[in-house]
């Protein structure tokens, strides 16, 4: 049976959000990004502003030379974080099967199992659409295809407003006359290979064999090769359940935010929001009897652009310890960018059951010891208070902001 799946897209959804607080700024060209800083780039505009030439990415001192009077908004990630959760609230009663950002306006909603309970899926579409409008003053985009890839494509060829309908089997007929950069994950770097050979539409690209894609883009190749005829067969992966914060059925997350009160590159106050960050999450860990098997750092920039590094733990912990080890070379390999970090955030997945416990023969070893201490300071922490005991490294970030 072909998979439903829908694809939801809040166009430029930061402005959206804002348009709904100042409903005055609709129809005027309007950017997002942040204020103050010499390097800020353009986190969204809205329609009008992207008429004028002005582009996600696009340094702002750029924008304001297109536009020297066009209305600059800072980015507030954290509202746009919770209108995203809101939205998502409303999808949980068609599928668990939900995909999305944190704060994109993009959702992926696999309805296949769900016929027999909400009819067709251009009918769950309508519906939420309808529900989007009423509850939150969105007007999304949104197209139905068998796959994400497709239904991705389709929501791109109607933006700002419309929707698509990919019947089962029109995959390729659909992509066919569609230029090469409206494919998702096709990068810069393989568009500027396919236009050296004359190659901008997808139809044009389906005349190269596989072993041909192999010599321009090696392993890759078979991904482009699938791609360019319509075939994406990943799921809609449940990446965050804000309804009861789990992914899937088994698995959940953990997660810890830092916020600079100053935003800052400097090494030493990285490392210390870091263990602040991994304190919490392994307490919360410990008092759930749980271990994690992966971290993941997010670094906010100044200029709202993001980095993002992962790692798997092997053996899964709830030291704090142990994490803050692992998660230094994490933090190295995020930490891509010389231009000031504002926000930081960890994530710890992959949790499964795991009291700590000490190894029967292995008494009297580093990790044994650090175990012991770790347990000795929740005792402290909860007959005196979190603050009663706190790790040196920690000591001089009371000035920011941690959740």
């Amino acid at each position: 049976m072909s998979r439903s799946i829908i694809h939801l897209n809040i166009a430029d959804f930061a402005v959206a959000v804002e348009n709904n607080i100042q409903p005055s700024l609709k129809g005027y060209p309007l950017v997002i990004a942040p204020l103050g800083k010499p390097r800020a780039v353009v986190y969204d505009m809205s329609d009008e502003a992207y008429k004028e030439g002005i582009r996600k990415g696009m340094a702002l001192a750029r924008a304001k030379r297109i536009n020297k009077k066009i209305k600059i908004l800072p980015p507030s990630f954290n509202r746009y974080e919770q209108v995203m959760k809101d939205l998502l609230k409303e999808t949980f009663a068609f599928t668990p099967l939900i995909e999305s950002g944190i704060s994109d306006g993009h959702i992926f909603l696999d309805v296949t199992g769900s016929g027999r309970l909400f009819g067709p899926s251009v009918d769950v579409a309508f519906k939420l659409k309808k529900a989007f409008k009423k509850t939150f003053n969105f007007d999304p985009i949104w197209a139905v295809a068998t796959n994400k890839l497709v239904a991705k494509v389709a929501t791109r060829v109607v933006k700002p407003v419309g929707e698509y309908i990919v019947a089962p089997g029109d995959e390729k007929a659909f992509l066919a006359p569609l230029p090469l950069n409206l494919l998702p994950g096709i990068i810069k770097k393989d568009l500027t290979k396919l236009f050296e050979f004359n190659l901008f539409f997808i139809s044009q690209a389906r005349a190269l064999t596989l072993e041909q894609l192999k010599i321009l883009f090696n392993y890759r190749a078979p991904l482009l090769y699938d791609w360019i005829r319509g075939i994406d067969p990943t799921p809609v992966t449940t990446i965050y359940n804000y309804k009861n914060h789990s992914i899937g059925k088994n698995l959940s997350i953990i997660r810890s935010d830092h916020e600079f009160s100053d935003d800052t590159n400097n090494a030493d106050l990285l490392k210390r929001a870091l263990y602040l960050m991994v304190e919490t999450i392994c307490k919360t860990l410990r008092n759930r009897r749980l271990t994690g098997g992966a971290t993941k750092i997010i670094l906010y920039y100044s200029d709202g652009l993001q980095s993002a590094s992962k790692l798997k733990l092997v053996p899964s912990t709830s030291n704090d310890m142990a994490m803050f080890k692992k998660c230094i070379p994490l933090l190295n390999k995020a930490w891509t960018r010389r231009v000031r970090i504002r926000h930081m955030r960890l994530i710890c997945e992959k949790l499964c059951q795991g009291a700590i416990q000490a190894d029967l023969f292995s008494a009297g070893t580093k990790e044994t010891k650090q175990t012991e201490l770790i347990l000795a300071m929740d005792k402290i922490h909860e007959k005196f208070g979190k603050n009663s005991i706190r790790a040196g490294l920690t000591l001089t970030l009371h000035k920011d902001r941690h959740q």
